[in-house]
């Protein structure tokens, strides 16, 4: 509960800075203090396992620039050296004016672009300081370092807890489409998948980075060799991001989860050069929950063959595109691309280019605040569809910002989904029953729709019945007040 606690006593001083004003800003200004002080934690490990291996590690954060001389000098007794620590406007002068620009720097000086110093870089070039009181940082500084990351429990309270800022920093800065995918469906559909070590998995809309996060997670059993685990850092995952502070929060999310370097790149995924793809720029895996509506401008569209001006249809073709021969991919998309006309050539292509072996039905309020219905579409590229297995998820509640989806909500699916076994909520169809339009509305045959069979009459009587009985509730609640009231 350590770092709960921590996190609170953030945001509450962050709401009294005038520099921060919504969960945007917190999650930001939180995650650059915090990402400083874990990796000089990081470092300090990794010299004391050199010093250990009888070798040196050289630091790349060095000097004054050091989260422990900057922002925690300590004393003699280890507590924060409250005469020579900097605050007010020395801190925030020195932050702004010296150390992040020092930092900035890395990015021009790193000898390898995919190193961690670049990626440093990267992430000080993109943000700024927004906490204009000293005081406030000074006090945001003194929390934080009491937090330390030196074991696995550690690390995974550290993720979980920053998981959900981020969570309600998705909440609360939903845009073009774009919203939090709950982690209880990303753990299902990546065990659908099964990302393999020495295989290659892409999220080209990654957002805060869970589907790589959990993917990392979820293949991390996998390891058996120390090849396998630097395989695992550094030629498997990848991420494309078109916003700022989604793309340095994916980054940053990926180190907290333990991928030194992250394959993270700030770019329009949409404005690639389709005609340019090579064999070698393809995936094994493909996992996303690409935005819909979204803008883009005119020339974009030409990228594409099937002419869309939907982001997420624009997006299904980037997937199919960009999977290997008997790739295999995972993507949540508005349940309205079964059916829609404007997207008729693309399920189509979809069906003859790939076998969409599975389509997951999800109930409303799955997406905290989106007021969209969605499905999960499995396919693997290479060979055309000729039966579907449906599930139509069923959690037997209302789903919402308090009663969201979990990890026993998707384990029927995942069960029956081996098999692709018929049930009261999965069945399967053969891809020559469809219409020419290819229409792939999900309409469960296993399940009995209650008819009311009664004369129009009998239905206004009934009304009549209920509004009386309101009636005569609203009288005697009324008659019990004026009691009250007398007595």
């Amino acid at each position: 509960m350590q770092y709960e606690a921590t996190f609170n006593a953030i945001d509450n001083i962050l709401r009294n800075e005038a520099g921060c004003s919504n969960e945007l800003d917190y999650i930001e200004q939180t995650s650059w203090l915090l990402f400083l002080k874990y990796l000089d934690d990081l470092e300090s490990d990794r010299e004391d396992e050199a010093e250990l291996d009888g070798t040196t590690y050289k630091r790349i954060i060095t000097g004054f620039n050091r989260w422990s001389q900057w922002a925690a000098p300590k004393d003699k007794d280890g507590n924060i050296d409250v005469v020579n620590a900097m605050t007010g406007d020395d801190l925030v002068d020195f932050v702004n004016q010296k150390l992040f620009p020092t930092l900035a720097k890395f990015k021009d000086t790193a000898v390898e672009v995919g190193s961690l110093e670049y990626k440093i870089g990267e992430i000080f070039t993109e943000l700024r300081n927004k906490i204009q009181s000293g005081y406030n940082l000074r006090e945001i500084i003194n929390t934080i370092d009491t937090l330390h990351f030196q074991s696995a429990d550690d690390k995974h309270e550290m993720t979980v807890l920053y998981e959900s800022k981020i969570q309600r920093m998705g909440n609360a800065g939903r845009n073009g489409g774009e919203y939090y995918t709950p982690r209880p469906l990303i753990r299902a559909i990546i065990q659908v998948v099964n990302p393999r070590i020495g295989e290659t998995v892409l999220d080209p809309a990654c957002g805060s980075a869970g589907f790589l996060c959990e993917s990392y997670n979820y293949m991390l059993g996998q390891i058996k060799s120390t090849s396998d685990m630097e395989i695992l850092q550094k030629k498997t995952f990848y991420g494309k991001e078109k916003k700022g502070l989604p793309y340095i929060i994916a980054t940053m999310n990926m180190i907290f989860h333990g991928v030194a370097a992250p394959n993270i790149i700030h770019c329009n995924t949409l404005a690639e050069n389709m005609a340019n793809v090579q064999e070698r720029d393809r995936k094994d895996v493909i996992l996303a929950n690409p935005p819909f509506g979204g803008s883009e401008r005119a020339e974009v569209f030409q990228n594409f063959d099937i002419r869309t001006s939907e982001t997420a249809y624009m997006f299904m073709q980037y997937f199919v595109k960009m999977l290997k021969a008997g790739g295999r991919a995972g993507i949540v998309i508005k349940n309205t691309f079964l059916s829609n006309g404007d997207a008729t050539a693309l399920r189509k292509m979809l069906l003859e280019d790939c076998n969409l072996h599975t389509i997951l039905d999800l109930p409303s309020g799955v997406f905290t605040g989106a007021g969209v219905k969605t499905v999960v579409l499995f396919f693997t590229k290479g060979e055309p569809t000729k039966k579907i297995w449906y599930y139509q998820l069923n959690p037997g509640r209302n789903l919402g910002k308090t009663n969201a989806l979990n990890e026993a909500d998707m384990e029927e699916f995942l069960r029956l989904q081996q098999t692709k076994e018929d049930s009261e909520n999965s069945w399967s169809i053969d891809v020559e029953s469809l219409d020419d339009a290819c229409d792939l509305s999900v309409k469960n045959p296993n399940k009995v729709e209650v008819v009311d069979n009664r004369k129009p009459v009998e239905i206004l009587n009934s009304i009549s019945d209920l509004n009386e009985d309101i009636s005569h509730l609203i009288a005697n609640i009324a008659n019990n007040i004026v009691i009250k009231e007398v007595l």
